[in-house]
């Protein structure tokens, strides 16, 4: 079982910049892939990044360039940093886990608030 506990939301300013933060529970992180999603009001959940148990990565073609994810296990931690933030990016974030073997993620956060103002 792993439980995830995302932090960084808030609002900022087109242009601006974000850094999400998740938080995992659990002695194996190492062992899980990671991703962050984000859904927009009446849009589908739609996967923004996905890194690797290996710290690969690989970002939805609009955040190419603009955001980047990245983890550190000794923290049991995963990173978004996003820049050059656009109002489409509003969204709620969710920070999500799988086991490396699995191929869909049944462990999520609860969501974090991003609003950015144009």
């Amino acid at each position: 079982q792993v439980q995830l506990v995302e932090s960084g939301g808030g609002l900022v300013q087109a242009g601006g910049s974000l850094r999400l933060s998740c938080a995992a529970s659990g002695r194996t992180f190492s062992s899980y892939a990671m991703a962050w999603f984000r859904q927009a009001p009446g849009n589908q959940r739609e996967l923004v990044a996905a890194i690797t148990s290996g710290g690969s990565t690989n970002y939805a073609d609009s955040v190419k360039g603009r955001f980047t994810g990245s983890r550190d296990n000794a923290k049991n931690s995963v990173y978004l940093q996003m820049n050059n933030l656009k109002p489409e990016d509003t969204a709620v974030y969710y920070c999500a886990a799988r086991y490396w073997s699995q191929s869909q993620y049944p462990y999520w956060g609860q969501g974090i608030q991003v609003t950015v103002s144009s």
